[in-house]
């Protein structure tokens, strides 16, 4: 499917703010490619598609989770998870994406994981510093992301972490994995 439909049917299943964030996450993502030497139209491609299913009913992403065989262990933590196992979903079986790392930054957008790829770290990082956010920190994020990719994705994971301790949130092991495998990431360097 090309990109201009893609657009058109990303943007159709989301409100107007949603669709001004995914904007922001595109540009964000595409910036962050080229400073960091990725491919910025497969980074385009996942900011593009990141939340197609993010406003799908709750239970029509729980079924689609159990439907369609996707990792269904993210059902018993935060629901603001389950879109990006569903949006990866769609990107394959909806729009016809091939590109296995396209499909990983999608699918790993909100929790992360240990061993993340470049693409991943920079879809992450661009759904977590787009220019609509606003939260205390965000600025000192979107400095260290101008320097060292790892160092931004690392206190970003930090803070995803401190926000659902605050919350008496469960946390999702993939993201602490994330965040243990960026430290030795980073301790290797």
């Amino acid at each position: 499917m090309d990109r201009q439909l893609i657009i058109e049917r990303v943007r159709a299943e989301m409100p107007e703010r949603r669709w001004r964030h995914t904007e922001g996450v595109m540009m964000t993502a595409i910036a962050l490619a080229k400073r960091y030497g990725e491919d910025p139209q497969r980074a385009e491609l996942a900011a593009i598609i990141h939340d197609v299913a993010k406003f799908w009913p709750i239970e029509r992403q729980g079924n689609a989770i159990r439907d369609y065989g996707l990792h269904h262990e993210v059902l018993g933590y935060d629901k603001e998870l389950w879109h990006a196992e569903v949006g990866a979903w769609v990107a394959e079986h909806e729009f016809g994406v091939t590109d296995a790392g396209v499909l990983a930054a999608i699918r790993y957008h909100t929790s992360g994981r240990r061993g993340m790829t470049k693409l991943e770290k920079i879809v992450w990082l661009a759904d977590y510093i787009e220019p609509g956010r606003d939260f205390p920190g965000v600025d000192t994020i979107r400095a260290l992301a101008e320097e060292h990719l790892e160092k931004a994705v690392l206190a970003g994971l930090d803070g995803t972490i401190g926000f659902l301790i605050a919350k008496g949130k469960r946390i999702y092991p993939m993201t602490l994995e994330a965040r243990n495998g960026l430290i030795e990431e980073l301790q290797a360097q």
